[in-house]
């Protein structure tokens, strides 16, 4: 007689409960913006705000709000304040461009009206400023040749005083000249000319000039060149430095083939930041360069003129006229620290050390 053994009943398998919370869809961002975008139209239409800035800085604050509150609900207080720190990068980052864009395309819109080859190869020399025609050759010139020679002084100055402070400076002569490129960061641009009036024209007896214009503006340079060089040089990794030393090279060879090469694109950027600053100075100009409506191709003798100190006399002189050429000069200005820009990442890129093998 053979028995059977009865089978156990089955208990029902209890599955692991899934790890992944709720989280939004990768979309809600944008859903939110937009939303945020027509309340904020809403309520500044039912408000009477006229302007349009009011409406932006409702949005975003509606879309700061709302993004956390939705994240709270769906996703819990931890995501939500990781998606309240995005929210509000994206706020900034959106705040500083916007005002960029505006003003580049206000310039281009307003430029573009007698920006052509005639205004770029004439001058004002027969022309007045109430009068339609002229150009910004005479300017051209003279900003180029004076930001030329601003940088022939101010560069080497500055990229071997930055030099000394971070591979040679450690006694009072260091904290000496850091105290002074502070000074030196903070001082207006009307100073630097008064100094340079003072001394190169009222005492030595010599005249206006391109040349005196680009002294003052190299002082200008010096620091913000110094500063970021500084910074720049103080990242590279001491165990570049060491081992380069330890196979027996020079030190002076190790700042020039190891050092400078590997921070050339900071360099770089910092001295593209003294030019764009030099570039737009109205002030020391104005004062050591003087007026000049006449094309004048040496810096070293007479006066000059200047695309900043151009754009100021047409603006000053109210017409329609000087107000396009106004506008034309200044989106000249922007091309070319742009042009400058391009061409200096181009030469960092390709004088950078090759990290490939």
């Amino acid at each position: 007689m053979s028995t059977t053994t009865p089978t156990p009943p089955r208990t029902p398998v209890k599955r692991p409960a899934t790890l992944k919370a709720a989280s939004l869809p990768r979309w809600s961002p944008l859903a939110v913006a937009a939303g945020s975008v027509a309340v904020a139209v809403g309520i500044g239409a039912a408000a009477g705000l006229e302007s349009r800035i009011q409406w932006g800085l409702i949005a975003a604050l509606l879309f700061i709000v709302g993004s956390y509150v939705l994240a709270a609900t769906v996703e819990g207080t931890r995501q939500a304040k990781d998606r309240l720190a995005t929210s509000l990068v994206w706020v900034m980052f959106l705040l500083a461009v916007v005002p960029l864009a505006s003003l580049i395309y206000e310039t281009v819109q307003r430029g573009a009206k007698v920006f052509d080859g005639y205004f770029l190869t004439h001058s004002m020399g027969v022309v007045a400023d109430e009068e339609t025609g002229g150009g910004i050759y005479h300017a051209l010139i003279g900003t180029l040749e004076q930001v030329l020679l601003a940088s022939v002084i101010a560069v080497p100055i500055g990229l071997l005083t930055a030099i000394y402070l971070v591979e040679y400076g450690r006694g009072k002569l260091s904290k000496v000249i850091t105290f002074f490129v502070d000074v030196m960061t903070g001082i207006p641009s009307i100073v630097a000319g008064l100094f340079v009036l003072s001394f190169w024209i009222l005492i030595l007896g010599f005249d206006y000039s391109g040349w005196a214009g680009a002294m003052a503006l190299a002082i200008l340079m010096m620091p913000v060149i110094v500063r970021s060089t500084e910074e720049m040089l103080k990242l590279v990794p001491n165990e570049l430095r060491e081992a380069s030393l330890a196979l027996g090279v020079p030190k002076w060879r190790t700042i020039l083939k190891v050092v400078l090469p590997t921070a050339i694109g900071g360099i770089t950027t910092g001295v593209m930041l003294s030019v764009a600053r030099i570039a737009g100075e109205t002030a020391p100009v104005l004062l050591l360069v003087w007026v000049n409506p006449l094309i004048n191709t040496n810096p070293f003798d007479g006066s000059q003129a200047s695309l900043p100190l151009y754009v100021y006399q047409q603006y000053a002189a109210g017409t329609d006229a000087s107000y396009d050429r106004a506008w034309a000069a200044a989106l000249a200005l922007i091309g070319f620290i742009m042009i400058l820009n391009l061409a200096a990442r181009g030469v960092a890129r390709w004088k950078a050390p090759k990290t490939g093998r």
